[in-house]
């Protein structure tokens, strides 16, 4: 992307995805990738594959045109006491991923800035991340830039500030809701004749299937459903049985009390 420097502080497991993910992307040469984190060692396959990798805050901020905020909502603070008085708002973007912490407190601690409050998954890694995103004192040509930034790295809607704490449940917990799901469809698969490897790829492969019908035709979950529940068919069964022991209920619980936990 030209010769912006995009420097993500933060180098744990979302702030290292990011960075693979917009290097996979093309959008910016590694070099032009800076990521600021203590811990050297466990970034060395980043640096392997060009990008800086750097322990000071400060100079990750001073370099960058786009600041990617991507430590623990408990180190936010520290952080943006480290960094404010080099902030530029007429040359800067500032994004945050840290969970739970609103543009408000942000601003609060560094006054009028661009602000993105982000809220990826770790799929964007691989450029298959569902990105959702709130933004405060942007003009839709940054607006543009970010969001297009993302959507090279997955999907990407903007929503209001309001919905993130929702978004990050459904979006970011979610990932792990639906591996869990991924693992008994495998557990279920190895009792009944396969082994593990073979259980894992048809799983795995049948609900990134299922996942890209919706996706890409736009249907309800349930008109794909009925598709394959014939009469007194495997799959009906299969499914009321689930539903006997809770299956839609248990998740929709799982959503719920994530979703309470992350408000308190």
């Amino acid at each position: 992307m030209n010769n912006q420097i995009f420097s993500i502080i933060g180098g744990g497991n979302m702030g290292a995805a990011i960075a693979e993910g917009l290097i996979k992307s093309g959008l910016f040469q590694p070099s032009n990738i800076i990521v600021s984190d203590i811990r050297q060692k466990q970034l060395s396959f980043l640096k392997e594959k060009g990008v800086q990798v750097i322990s000071d805050n400060v100079e990750a901020v001073k370099k960058a045109n786009i600041i990617l905020l991507a430590v623990k909502p408990y180190h936010i603070n520290l952080v943006l006491d480290q960094i404010k008085s080099f902030l530029d708002p007429e040359k800067q973007l500032l994004l945050s991923i840290a969970a739970g912490i609103t543009c408000a407190q942000i601003l609060e601690s560094v006054g009028i800035m661009p602000i993105f409050r982000i809220i990826p998954n770790t799929a964007i890694s691989i450029q298959e991340s569902m990105t959702c995103m709130s933004v405060v004192n942007v003009t839709p040509e940054q607006e543009e830039l970010v969001v297009n930034i993302f959507n090279q790295l997955g999907k990407t809607v903007v929503i209001n500030e309001d919905l993130m704490n929702a978004a990050t449940v459904i979006g970011s917990c979610g990932t792990a809701f639906a591996l869990r799901f991924l693992r008994a469809s495998m557990q279920g698969g190895i009792e009944i004749g396969f082994n593990s490897e073979l259980a894992q790829l048809i799983s795995a492969q049948t609900i990134l299937g299922a996942s890209k019908l919706i996706l890409e035709s736009g249907r309800h979950p349930e008109q794909e459903i009925d598709k394959v529940t014939t009469p007194q068919g495997i799959t009906i069964v299969g499914l009321n049985e689930m539903e006997h022991q809770g299956f839609s209920s248990a998740l929709i619980k799982g959503v719920i009390t994530s979703f309470s936990k992350l408000k308190k």
